[in-house]
């Protein structure tokens, strides 16, 4: 496959939109609005080298026909974020996990699973310590 015919098949608008958290949820309600479903959201700890910092990247990528619109949001290790199971109820999954395996403090996930999702043996196995 050639990269023009690669790019042809990209999604159209396919578009990665950084935010600071204090917008995730308002910019969320608006997609609800609007019509778009979520797709997914990807969690990944990031470590900063200079000062050893421990941050998140969270991307929450919403679909509408064939257009594909993502939230990326970075934030230290110790910033609270909103739940949007509210907004979108199948988030929950999604919340649950990237506070079970890394640690993404969130607040309101509804139903909150208490860390039982997955069964581990390691408390936040993706999340990074200081």
């Amino acid at each position: 496959m050639t990269e023009n015919e690669r790019n042809a098949l990209t999604a159209p608008g396919g578009l990665i939109e950084t935010l600071p958290p204090v917008e995730l949820l308002p910019r969320v309600i608006e997609k609800r609005i609007a019509g778009w479903r979520l797709c997914q959201i990807c969690a990944v700890t990031l470590k900063q080298p200079e000062n050893g910092g421990v941050y998140y990247e969270l991307s929450y990528s919403f679909a509408r026909e064939y257009e594909l619109h993502t939230f990326r949001l970075v934030l230290p290790q110790e910033e609270e974020i909103p739940s949007i199971s509210q907004v979108y109820d199948c988030a929950f999954l999604y919340e649950n996990e990237m506070r079970e395996l890394f640690g993404v403090r969130i607040q309101h996930i509804a139903p909150d699973m208490q860390d039982k999702l997955y069964r581990i043996d390691t408390q936040t196995p993706f999340g990074r310590r200081k």
